[in-house]
């Protein structure tokens, strides 16, 4: 079952208790708001900036916690500068959550792979922590992350201190660049793909990064034998309204808003344009 409010034009207020600089260009706030508000990996929300605008960012926090919400923002336009300049005491509004997330049910006993590039480690956190929180309930994790350099790298002092010491989470990571500080793979993330001791006919692979990075890690995912039905992407760079007014998110028969922001392979691979 989804999680829905009963007005999806209202925002509910919700006070800024912390901003995080996690690179040059991306920031997580901290936000508290007023009215809990409960939401499924996968699924996103509005933020609202009073007097600016509002756009569509899917949650980087736990989505069993529900006083608390973090949203990671990378600072691309008109909205996202102004979050860029929030500061902690600040009001925005938040609406939501809009959408379908992720089946976790149908991934119990599963071996099961993430992969996720840039920015869209920020929507793959919220789904690390569900798929950690319920570790006994999926036969294999394992986790595959790239981004261009170290110091882009989202949630590092996290990654490396915490989750690559669990026996339960079997990650490794790469960079397009290194520095003299980093020690791990260097290549896109389709190099750290060969190797992943698992079965891929069965097994669940779940993709979230830029366009570009999503559709070589599909190809390679395809080539490696997992299924189309078994490939989930997160689609959602074109949203906008979040509930299916604007068309502006349309993919094919689909509003990503509405139908996704995730869909298996199989549901959109013969759209055009769907990497665009």
């Amino acid at each position: 079952m989804m999680y829905k409010i009963e007005n999806p034009y209202r925002p509910i207020k919700a006070e800024i208790t912390e901003v995080i600089s996690e690179t040059p260009t991306i920031k997580t706030i901290r936000v508290e708001p007023k009215e809990p508000i409960t939401f499924e990996t996968g699924q996103f929300i509005e933020l609202t900036i009073p007097g600016i605008g509002e756009a569509p960012f899917t949650p980087s926090s736990r989505p069993t916690i529900k006083d608390i919400m973090e949203i990671t923002i990378m600072n691309v336009g008109k909205v996202t500068e102004k979050v860029h300049e929030l500061k902690k005491g600040d009001i925005v509004g938040v609406r939501g959550p809009f959408g379908k997330g992720y089946p976790i049910n149908r991934f119990k006993g599963k071996e099961i792979l993430v992969v996720g590039g840039g920015c869209g480690f920020a929507p793959i956190r919220s789904l690390m922590y569900e798929f950690l929180d319920r570790s006994g309930e999926f036969k294999k994790l394992f986790f595959r992350g790239g981004c261009k350099t170290p110091q882009e790298l989202l949630y590092r002092s996290e990654i490396e201190d915490n989750w690559a010491k669990r026996e339960d989470l079997d990650i490794k990571l790469t960079v397009d660049k290194g520095d003299s500080g980093w020690k791990g793979n260097v290549g896109v993330v389709t190099t750290i793909l060969d190797g992943v001791d698992m079965d891929y006919e069965s097994g669940i692979a779940i993709v979230c990064g830029p366009p570009v990075m999503m559709k070589f890690s599909t190809k390679k995912l395809l080539e490696m034998g997992f299924k189309e039905e078994n490939i989930y992407l997160s689609m959602e760079k074109n949203m906008s309204c979040g509930i299916g007014k604007c068309g502006h998110c349309r993919l094919g028969i689909y509003y990503v808003c509405k139908d996704g922001p995730v869909f298996s392979y199989d549901k959109i691979k013969n759209f055009p344009n769907i990497w665009d």
